[in-house]
């Protein structure tokens, strides 16, 4: 036996094992909380998606109006929320914030739910447009008092889809896959 065969043998090889885990384990422990499940940040005013897209019905994209036409979904700006709120309602604490903020002419920064690192291209158009309702990925919002991330951010998520969205999609679809290459969403 040569004098360097252990060494080449069982201590490169366990220590590559050994770096390899510690890379592993403190990336998956420092991920940001804004890319797991449950991530639910306090907002500056009481927002009520249940009373507002469950009980009022009111759609998505009447508030979010850009993922049909743009990357994102946007955040509503105040003018959208008074579009209702000049008439209705305008004696509820909240309202009135929200009025007087806006009157202010200060900038209103509602704080994002969803967040993708910054080497992640996400484009919603090709998801409304192929008729994925936005509760597949953002969960039964309808039915939350306040929003939390339903959907886990971590690339597995999106690939299932991608590689088997027949769940997603509406029934008759003639879409069988989403594309998985690298360069659909690292650019």
């Amino acid at each position: 036996m040569h004098r360097h065969d252990r060494f080449v043998r069982k201590i490169v090889p366990a220590g590559a094992v050994s770096v390899l885990a510690t890379v592993l384990l403190v990336g998956y422990a420092a991920e940001p909380d804004r890319y797991t499940r449950g991530f639910e940040p306090e907002q500056p005013v009481h927002f009520s998606h249940r009373l507002h897209a469950g009980d009022n019905h009111i759609p998505c994209q009447y508030c979010h109006t850009g993922p049909s036409k743009s990357r994102t979904a946007g955040v509503p700006p105040l003018e959208t929320c008074l579009n209702c709120h000049r008439v209705t309602r305008t004696d509820r604490p909240a309202i009135q914030q929200i009025t007087a903020w806006a009157k202010s002419g200060k900038p209103f920064e509602w704080r994002r739910i969803y967040s993708l690192p910054d080497h992640v291209y996400f484009d919603h158009r090709p998801h409304v447009n192929s008729g994925i309702a936005c509760q597949e990925c953002h969960g039964e919002v309808q039915r939350m008092e306040r929003i939390s991330q339903a959907m886990s951010l971590r690339m597995g998520a999106c690939l299932a889809c991608h590689r088997d969205p027949s769940d997603a999609l509406p029934p008759g679809s003639s879409i069988k896959q989403g594309p998985t290459h690298c360069a659909v969403c690292h650019r």
